[in-house]
């Protein structure tokens, strides 16, 4: 009779000379990341990030009342995205060493000179839409160019400050990750993939200045210049408060 019990009753109860089955291991399907020191877990995805050929980089940057907000597709050979800032948003497209920048009416209203201003000239009647040319000597094109540029966005935005500490598991767009907190979350949450390389996927920047999400790394997307009629010139100097 009571192996009766114990046959029927194996999935209840335990004790009649069966084996437990042993807990999952939450490291199985991983890269093994999540065994490793949190300063480890950073620099490997550092280091995958560099050498990646492209990513999608999205979300937004906060310095006292300044800020922006960007969402730019970046590659090897430039990159392609908006930018908003001061309630103005414009796109940047650069190929190889060709930067073009596109934007809303109020962006050319703001750069408008004061010259153009007195003649009550609105540049954009004409330049809202069309993509205009920076020259590479005009004095934005240093600034403007560096969202289109892969390497010089992540150092910038990837920051972190203070003592590491390995996080939570977590979940991000469908990925499992693993964090790395720094100063207990003061300086920034990091969080990495689990799964395949360990690229990061999202950080939370220390002093509350914004979050930045990273995706479709490796993915290629289309970056050609715009035809001739889409192209305009605008002048001698882009920004207004340039230099």
């Amino acid at each position: 009779m009571s192996g009766l019990i114990c046959a029927t009753g194996a999935g209840l109860l335990t004790g009649c000379g069966g084996e437990e089955e042993p807990p999952p291991d939450p490291d199985e399907g991983t890269n093994g990341l999540a065994s490793l020191p949190a300063a480890t877990i950073e620099e490997r995805a550092f280091e995958a990030a560099s050498q990646a050929d492209s990513l999608r980089l999205s979300g937004s940057v906060i310095a006292g009342e300044a800020g922006f907000r960007l969402d730019m597709r970046l590659g090897p050979d430039g990159g392609v995205g908006e930018v908003s800032t001061q309630g103005a948003t414009f796109e940047l497209l650069r190929v190889e060493d060709e930067l073009f920048i596109k934007a809303d009416a109020a962006f050319w209203r703001y750069q408008q000179s004061e010259d153009e201003a007195e003649r009550d000239i609105d540049p954009s009647s004409t330049l809202e839409g069309m993509y205009v040319k920076v020259p590479a000597d005009d004095p934005s094109y240093e600034q403007l160019s560096g969202f289109t540029d892969k390497a010089l966005m992540l150092d910038l935005l990837l920051g972190l400050e203070g003592t590491r500490e390995t996080g939570d598991r977590g979940m991000f767009n469908n990925v499992r990750t693993i964090s790395v907190v720094a100063d207990e979350g003061a300086g920034g949450v990091l969080e990495v993939a689990l799964v395949g390389d360990p690229y990061p996927l999202r950080l939370e920047r220390g002093g509350e200045a914004g979050e930045i999400r990273m995706a479709e790394w490796n993915e290629e997307f289309p970056l050609r210049a715009p035809q001739e009629e889409q192209i305009v010139d605008y002048g001698d100097q882009i920004l207004k408060d340039a230099g």
